[in-house]
């Protein structure tokens, strides 16, 4: 896993000099890339040269040129330009934004995308590669027949024998079209719960241009919006506001492609009624259930990765239905989702994969997050439960369960197993606890005085 930087839209929040010191440390710390957006405000073309002089190491990608905005051949000029200002680091993101600005800004016609996306793509790479540009497409033609056109090579040459073009995409056919023609996809609101079915879609259209991902080194780069705090509320309520403006107004009521995309995640009730707020004001028809709906939107579209920052190194937390589990474990790390389709050898792998690759302080660790609850019957065989998508459920005895957890551990190469008890009642969860903890041969500290619960450590546990 490579790290980036992500400064977004210039001019509204951070000043140059905020902009340029963070870049800056970026690169020292070892982050490999750095990107810039544009929408109707700031072009991302410029940032990038600007930082291409700053810099010396760090790479530079455009999340995203706006293809409406930029003739193809035009997009290869400046991609071309700054490969050449940058010595070679330049990483050409590209996407066709919507219909509001695509026609409203740029006075391009939203339609026939696929064909448009893949069209485009072909240009410039004929572009880049210098060769003179003659096409014969469907939505392009070079040189425009029946005038003076001239078919034209690019005066310059890339550093790069081949610049990586990346290409934004939210639809599943689009998504599919870039793991034909592209070197990198950029997701926004990335779900690692969802990420199987993005990899089907992306593999589809791999499989269509007769390639292989995995061979091609084809690179997955979502933005990822982050908040550090120790108060996870706080950390929360940073997220919603871009949260809402691309799920509530970027776009129409008719069109709005992030939108759908949350949709497709499940939440069908909380998109529409972001929408509702946004375009129309109208106020919450019942509040408490639509603050939970949006706190659960928000953690998914997050990865997960709302809290504070307690960990002293990177962990690798394998995990399946709620990769929080290793956030409510008071760890911050990365984290694999995993289901019932990827098995034990995908998730051995991966673990081969993060250990080989890790070059953080200490040893890398990794831990295995599971769910389990603690059944209130007095039969022992049958007091505890613990489940996960990516593993097979078990029951049974605490010494069972140690037994089985063990066993897990071991087969999915990690260091521990953490199990995040679900029960409501916290003196019941309380029991679940020392009930493994027992059967696991933990040393506890005292014995049940037969005392209240401590006030502070009920709260602790809840």
């Amino acid at each position: 896993m490579k790290l980036g930087v992500h400064i977004g839209y210039w001019g509204l929040g951070l000043s140059a000099e905020d902009q340029l010191a963070l870049v800056q440390e970026a690169e020292r710390l070892g982050y490999d890339s750095v990107w810039t957006a544009e929408a109707y405000g700031s072009d991302a073309a410029t940032i990038l040269g600007w930082l291409a002089h700053a810099t010396s190491k760090i790479r530079l990608g455009s999340a995203i040129f706006q293809m409406p905005g930029r003739s193809a051949a035009m997009t290869a000029m400046t991609a071309a330009t700054l490969d050449q200002l940058s010595g070679g680091r330049m990483i050409l993101g590209i996407g066709s934004s919507g219909p509001q600005v695509a026609e409203g800004w740029h006075g391009q016609r939203f339609g026939k995308q696929l064909a448009r996306t893949r069209e485009y793509v072909e240009i410039v790479r004929k572009a880049l590669s210098r060769e003179r540009l003659v096409y014969e497409g469907e939505t392009y033609q070079l040189p425009l027949p029946d005038g003076p056109g001239k078919a034209l090579k690019l005066m310059i040459a890339p550093v790069q024998e081949r610049i990586p073009i990346y290409i934004a995409a939210i639809g599943p056919k689009n998504t599919q079209l870039v793991g034909e023609i592209a070197d990198g996809w950029l997701p926004v609101f990335f779900s690692p719960e969802h990420v199987s079915l993005s990899r089907e879609l992306l593999d589809e259209g791999a499989a269509r241009a007769g390639r292989s991902l995995d061979d091609d080194g084809f690179d997955i780069a979502p933005t990822v919006q982050v908040s550090i705090d120790d108060d996870v509320d706080r950390a929360r309520d940073a997220m919603r506001p871009f949260a809402a403006l691309y799920i509530g107004g970027m776009g129409s009521r008719e069109k709005n492609f992030y939108n759908a995309l949350v949709r497709r995640y499940g939440f069908e009730d909380a998109a529409q009624e972001i929408q509702d707020l946004y375009l129309d004001g109208k106020p919450k028809p019942d509040a408490e259930s639509y603050a939970a709906r949006v706190r659960a939107l928000v953690d998914l579209v997050r990865g997960n990765r709302v809290g504070p920052a307690v960990a002293t190194r990177p962990e690798l937390w394998l995990c399946g239905s709620s990769p929080s589990s290793g956030v409510l474990a008071g760890k911050l790390g990365m984290s694999f989702a995993c289901n019932q389709r990827n098995g034990p050898l995908t998730l051995r792998a991966a673990v081969a994969a993060y250990r080989d690759a890790y070059r953080g302080p200490g040893a890398p660790y990794v831990a295995l997050a599971l769910h389990g609850s603690c059944a209130a019957t007095e039969d022992a065989a049958q007091r505890l439960w613990i489940s996960d998508a990516g593993v097979p459920s078990f029951a049974g005895s605490p010494r069972a369960c140690v037994q089985q957890l063990e066993a897990l551990v071991a087969t999915y190469g990690a260091d521990e197993a953490v199990v995040h008890l679900h029960m409501h009642d916290i003196e019941a969860r309380l029991e679940g606890f020392r009930l493994l903890a027992e059967a696991a041969g933990l040393e506890i500290e005292s014995e049940d005085t037969g005392e209240e619960p401590d006030e502070e450590l009920l709260e602790a546990a809840s």
